[in-house]
């Protein structure tokens, strides 16, 4: 149902409302989850898509190289790059969005190993993360993201089944996971508009 909805729906509207810990009302903030380009990503990282690419002809024409379509960021000498393999369970919708993350010596790419959209939810670089910081992306299903070091990010959001992800990122010395409450600790809800 969630896909179908997305799929149908290109540009959404989602509520986030964030109670606030210390009591009162929840404060309303809304946040469109618009689908995943370029350009409106470039200030998190990049897109890794073949799409709007030329490729170049490789093993006697037999295979066609999409080259170079993220840096991968290691942080200087003591920095390397590491392959990993990630199997991300589906959320469900509505999801309270209570953390952020980020990796401030090096860049994290996620490529999908099979054509499924999954949402991914940004803040800029920054000492925090408030809820009027938020963007919310969804890709569509063969576009994989790699974020900039220090860029802040939900961990992975997929939706309905379960979906395996090739991950590029730092390996080396030093603390490379800093992860922070949104805001004053409240929680954010992201949810799809009803289908009505």
């Amino acid at each position: 149902y969630q896909l179908d909805q997305i799929k149908r729906r290109p540009f959404m509207t989602t509520v986030l409302a964030t109670t606030p810990t210390s009591g009162g009302a929840p404060v309303l903030h809304r946040l469109s989850i618009q689908p995943l380009t370029a350009e409106a990503f470039a200030r998190f990282g990049d897109v890794i898509e073949s799409a709007g690419h030329t490729p170049i002809q490789i093993n006697h024409g037999m295979t066609e190289r999409y080259h170079a379509l993220a840096h991968v960021d290691t942080g200087g000498a003591e920095g390397h790059a590491l392959i990993n393999l990630f199997h991300a369970l589906p959320y469900e919708l509505p999801l309270r969005l209570e953390e952020m993350e980020r990796h401030p010596l090096g860049s994290q790419a996620f490529v999908p190993l099979q054509e499924t959209p999954f949402i991914v939810v940004v803040a800029a670089a920054g000492d925090s993360v408030q809820p009027c910081d938020l963007q919310a992306f969804v890709t569509n299903g063969r576009q994989g993201v790699n974020y900039h070091r220090g860029v802040w990010h939900h961990s992975l959001i997929a939706l309905e089944s379960s979906a395996r992800f090739i991950v590029v990122d730092r390996g080396g010395p030093g603390h490379n996971c800093d992860v922070v409450a949104i805001g004053d600790g409240s929680r954010v809800l992201l949810e799809l508009p009803d289908a009505g």
